[in-house]
C-alpha cells in the first residue's frame, strides 16, 4: 500500500483523473471523500464481497474516509461496514470479516481521498516559488498537508490547521509529525513564513502538550535567523522534549529570483553554524543520549571540502537516519558503505571487471559529492577507473547542487562533452571535470534528444558551463589518475534518486529521451556504493 505522495500530487496539481466510468461519475459527484480501489487481493474479504479494480469506499462504519489513516484507524476491528460505489455507479452497504490478523485485500490509489491541504503562507525562502516558470504543475503545488508529513515526512507548518484537524490529531494519535519551525521569536518567524505564523506556533505547543511528538526543521538563512537567533530557537526547542529532533538545513536559492544571493557556502560561514549547535549537541548526548541537533551535510561540505570524511559526525549520531531525505547523514552514509566497499575488496572487483573490457564508468553526481568523492576514489583501486562526471546544475542555478536536483538539460550536455573529447583523443578520464570547451549548446543536443523544441529554464543558444574545475585544496588529496589502455569505452551511469517513480526527471525527460540526446546509452543505478558497483560489475560483463 503506497504512502508516497507523488501520485496524490500530481493528481491535485495536473487535475489527473481516471477514465470516466459509471463508477467515476457517481465518486465525482458524491458528497464527500471517495477511496478509488485499484486492485483487490484473491481470496481476502474484499474478494469474496465481490469487490473490482476501479470501485470505491466512501465510508466505514457510517464514517467518510478522507484518506489511507481513516481507513487504517476505521478499519482496524474484524467486522467493519463499508459504504461503497460499485463499477456500475450503484451506491450500497455491505458489511466485511475477517479473521484475526487477516488483511481486508484493498489497495488505493494513492494516499489522500480527499484534496491536498495547500500552504497559505509566504515564505521568504520559498523554494517552489523560484522554480522556472514552465516547470510542471506538481513541482509549484505548495503543499501543507499534515497528513502526508505524517505518512511520508514532508514538513508542514501547522499554520492551516483547523481544530477539527487538531482533535482528528490527537484522537487518531497522528505522531511524528514533521514541523517546520524555523524560529521561535514570534516576530521574527512572521517575518520569515507570513502572518499565520502565530496560528501554526500555538498549534504545534497545544499538539506537543497533548503528546503528540514532533520533528522539527529550521531553514537557515545568513543574518536572519541564525547566530543568536538560533541559539534561542534550539533553547525553546529543548525546552519541550516532544520535539524529538531538530535538523538545520541550509537556505537554498535558484537563479529564477533576486531576493536571495547568499547561503552558507564560505567555510567561515558554515563552521559558525556547526561552532553555534556544538554545544547543544553535547548537552543532549549527556542528558538524553543523542545529538538531538543536526546540521545537515551541506554544512560539513562546505565547511571542509575533500577532508568532509574526517570531520562529519559518526553514524552513532545518525541513529536511524531518519533525516536522511532532510540531507542528513547522506554522506556518513556513503562514506562507510564506501569504505566497506573497498576493505571487503568489492571496489577491487569492481575496477577490475571494467578493465578487463576496457571500460571508465562515468558516474553522474552534483557538485555537492566533487570535493570528497574525487578523494576517496582517487585513494582506492577505482582510480581511473570509476571517474565521477561532476554536472553543474544551470537549470536551477544558484546554489543549487544537489544530485537529486539534476536536470536532463545539464546532464546531457556533460555527456556529450565527455564524448566529444574522446572522439578527439582527448582523455576524459582524469579524475578534473570535463572540459566545457565542447561547441554543441544545450538547446542542440536537446533538441536533437527530442525532435524539435527547446529545453525548458535554458535561454537559446546558450552554451552551458556544465562542468566546475577542482578547488585548490582538494588539488592537494587527488593523486594523478591510474593510465587507461588507448580506447576505453565510457560507461555513463545515472543515480536513480534523479528520477521520479514515474521514471522522468524534473525538466521531464525520460532515460529513453536522454540516450537520445546524448547520442550515447545510459544506464541508471543505485545510490549506494554497496549497491551501484555490483551493478557497475553487471554492466560491465554484459558490455559485449
Amino acid at each position: 500500500m503506497a504512502t508516497y505522495p507523488g501520485k496524490d500530487i500530481e493528481r491535485e496539481a495536473n487535475g489527473i483523473a481516471c477514465p470516466l466510468t459509471p463508477a467515476d461519475a457517481t465518486a465525482a459527484a458524491w458528497d464527500g471523500p471517495a477511496a478509488r480501489i485499484v486492485a483487490v487481493e484473491p481470496e481476502t474479504p474484499a474478494d469474496d464481497a465481490g469487490f473490482e479494480a476501479g470501485c470505491y469506499l466512501t465510508s466505514v462504519d457510517g464514517r467518510p474516509l478522507r484518506d489511507i489513516i481513516d481507513w487504517r484507524w476505521l478499519a482496524s476491528d474484524d467486522v467493519i461496514s463499508v459504504g461503497y460505489i460499485d463499477l456500475d455507479g450503484e451506491v450500497g452497504e455491505v458489511e466485511l470479516e475477517r479473521e484475526p490478523g487477516e488483511d481486508w485485500g484493498f489497495a488505493f490509489d494513492g494516499v489522500l481521498f480527499d484534496p491536498v491541504k495547500l500552504c497559505r503562507n509566504a515564505c521568504v525562502f520559498c523554494f517552489m516559488r523560484q522554480l522556472p516558470g514552465d516547470v510542471r504543475p506538481s513541482l509549484v503545488l505548495r503543499d501543507d498537508d499534515f497528513r502526508l508529513s505524517f505518512l511520508s515526512g514532508t514538513f508542514v507548518t501547522l499554520t492551516n490547521l483547523t481544530p477539527e484537524d487538531e482533535a482528528r490529531i490527537v484522537e487518531q494519535h497522528i505522531s511524528p509529525l514533521r514541523v517546520s519551525l524555523h524560529a521561535s521569536n514570534p516576530e521574527l518567524r512572521r517575518r520569515m513564513i507570513g502572518r499565520h505564523a502565530d496560528h501554526g506556533l500555538a498549534a504545534l505547543g497545544r499538539l506537543l502538550d497533548a503528546g503528540i511528538e514532533a520533528h522539527a526543521q529550521i531553514v537557515l538563512m545568513p543574518g536572519v535567523n541564525d547566530g543568536d537567533a538560533l541559539r534561542e530557537t534550539l533553547e525553546w526547542a529543548w525546552k519541550r522534549p516532544g520535539l524529538g529532533g531538530v535538523g538545520i538545513v541550509p537556505l537554498g536559492f535558484t537563479k529564477h529570483q533576486t531576493a536571495l544571493q547568499e547561503s552558507f557556502t564560505t567555510p567561515e560561514a558554515a563552521k559558525s553554524v556547526i561552532e553555534v549547535i556544538r554545544p547543544f549537541q553535547e548537552r543532549a548526548r549527556a542528558e538524553r543520549g543523542t545529538p538531538w541537533v543536526f546540521a545537515a551535510d551541506e554544512f560539513y561540505v562546505n565547511a571542509y571540502g575533500a577532508d568532509t570524511p574526517a570531520h562529519i559526525p559518526p553514524a552513532s549520531d545518525y541513529g536511524d537516519y531518519d533525516m536522511f531525505e532532510d540531507g542528513i547523514g547522506i554522506v556518513r552514509s556513503y562514506v562507510d558503505e564506501f569504505g566497506e566497499a573497498v576493505a571487503s575488496g568489492l571496489a577491487a572487483r569492481t575496477a577490475d571487471a571494467l578493465a578487463q573490457h576496457n571500460l571508465v564508468a562515468r558516474y553522474v553526481v552534483g557538485e555537492a559529492m566533487q570535493p570528497f568523492l574525487d578523494a576517496m576514489i582517487a585513494s582506492s583501486p577505482l582510480v581511473g577507473r570509476l571517474v565521477p562526471l561532476t554536472v553543474r546544475n544551470s537549470y536551477f542555478g544558484g546554489n543549487v547542487n544537489v544530485t537529486g536536483l539534476l536536470c536532463a538539460c545539464d546532464i546531457v550536455p556533460a555527456i556529450a562533452g565527455v564524448e566529444a573529447k574522446e572522439v578527439q583523443g582527448e582523455d576524459a578520464g582524469c579524475l578534473d571535470r570535463v572540459s566545457s570547451a565542447a561547441t554543441e549548446t544545450a538547446d542542440d543536443v536537446l533538441t536533437r534528444g527530442r525532435g524539435g523544441g527547446s529545453r525548458a529554464g535554458c535561454a537559446a543558444n546558450e552554451t552551458v558551463q556544465w562542468t566546475v574545475s577542482p578547488s585548490e585544496p582538494l588539488l592537494e588529496h587527488v593523486p594523478p589518475p591510474r593510465p587507461r589502455d588507448a580506447g576505453s569505452r565510457q560507461l555513463f551511469l545515472l543515480p536513480k534518486v534523479i528520477f521520479n517513480d514515474d521514471g522522468v526527471t524534473l525538466d521531464d525527460m525520460t532515460v529513453q529521451d536522454i540516450e537520445k540526446a546524448a547520442d550515447v546509452p545510459v544506464h541508471v543505478v543505485s545510490c549506494n556504493p554497496l549497491d551501484y558497483l555490483p551493478e557497475i560489475i553487471e554492466l560491465a560483463k554484459d558490455s559485449f
